[in-house]
């Protein structure tokens, strides 16, 4: 887990970059129909921007907390584009966004707390 962990925070802005793209391209494109997968809906977004800050959480550049609420801001801008992508953009779907970004948050610190990242006196 250790290894794990010190590969997320040496590469974490290319993780969380590639993260974002993901979220974006995946709720953005238009769809038929929703694709049916297990599990709530409000739970995939709970995960999705869970992982989304991770990484930025754990590595924790000094700005942080500024990138963890435009990663906010993002979320809400993608859920006010949806209506015009053939999408359904939903408050609760911000909410369970948010939800993510703070379980994340929470998650990292308190491995922070547990496990410091042994390549930290390396950068």
């Amino acid at each position: 887990m250790h290894r794990l962990l010190n590969l997320v925070y040496r590469h974490w802005l290319a993780l969380t970059l590639l993260l974002l793209s993901a979220i974006t391209i995946l709720s953005l494109s238009p769809l038929p129909q929703l694709p049916e997968v297990p599990g709530s809906d409000k739970t995939h977004h709970l995960i999705a921007y869970a992982a989304l800050v991770f990484p930025l959480a754990w590595r924790q550049p000094r700005f942080w907390p500024g990138l963890i609420l435009l990663m906010l801001g993002w979320s809400g801008a993608i859920e006010l584009i949806q209506p015009y992508v053939n999408r359904y953009g939903e408050w609760l779907d911000l909410a369970a966004n948010g939800g993510g970004l703070l379980c994340g948050l929470g998650l990292a610190l308190l491995l922070r707390r547990l496990l410091r990242p042994t390549t930290e006196h390396k950068l």
